[in-house]
């Protein structure tokens, strides 16, 4: 079986789930403002648990339209990110 997003979000409104996203939110924001992108695999660093929950995460903040994914055939942890505002 593989990554569903739908399966994987009810893991984020737990405490352990709160505290992935809090930290898997913090880096985004802190690489957005270095350098105005990141890649899934930078946006994790520091933070453990599972990389289906972690996708999760990234994919919550698309939801929420914090950040939009610059679409290009890649593996998950390859993806790239940027601010919602920033590219049409």
């Amino acid at each position: 079986m593989g990554y569903e997003y739908a399966v994987e979000k009810k893991h984020l409104f737990d405490e352990q789930g709160q505290e992935m996203f809090l930290k898997i939110r913090d880096n985004a924001h802190r690489l957005l403002k270095e350098a105005g992108a990141f890649k899934v695999e930078q946006v994790w660093r520091r933070v453990t648990g599972s990389s289906w929950q972690m996708l999760a995460c990234v994919d919550r903040m698309v939801e929420m339209k914090e950040i939009k994914e610059l679409k290009r055939e890649c593996w998950a942890q390859h993806r790239v990110f940027v601010a919602y505002d920033e590219y049409p």
